[in-house]
């Protein structure tokens, strides 16, 4: 049986990365990395929030009380990562953005916040405040 992410990743992928349902009208890429121990390759679709020319992708994990695992898997990452946004896949910089290390998390969490409703009830689960990833296309 298909997990939830690969329905969705199938779905994007047959109709050139536009979502409809809950993601209608919203920006969303599939975002690949490497597992930093396994070295398999990880496909995980997210919400990305445009802003000055990048996407804002928000390691909430819908609320859980620990971060995804692709924000240590991008955190380990040397170089560009892969996306695929639309019918396209491409390369991309990336950086982690961390509360209480990065004095831009602030601002670019509002833009994710304002971008994504359901940030508000993510911050219900949890007393963790979620690491953001930059991804910005060459």
């Amino acid at each position: 049986m298909a997990s939830f992410n690969d329905t969705v990743i199938e779905d994007f992928r047959a109709h050139d990365g536009v979502l409809g349902g809950h993601w209608e009208g919203k920006t969303t890429l599939l975002l690949h990395t490497p597992g930093r121990k396994s070295g398999k390759d990880y496909v995980n679709p997210l919400v990305a929030a445009p802003h000055e020319g990048s996407y804002i992708l928000c390691g909430s994990a819908g609320g859980a009380p620990r971060d995804p695992q692709w924000i240590a898997n991008l955190e380990a990452i040397d170089g560009p990562v892969t996306i695929e946004l639309g019918a396209d896949t491409l390369k991309a910089d990336h950086r982690v953005v961390r509360p209480g290390r990065d004095d831009d998390w602030d601002e670019l969490y509002a833009v994710w916040r304002a971008y994504w409703p359901d940030a508000a009830d993510y911050e219900t689960k949890t007393d963790r405040r979620f690491p953001l990833a930059v991804i910005t296309v060459g």
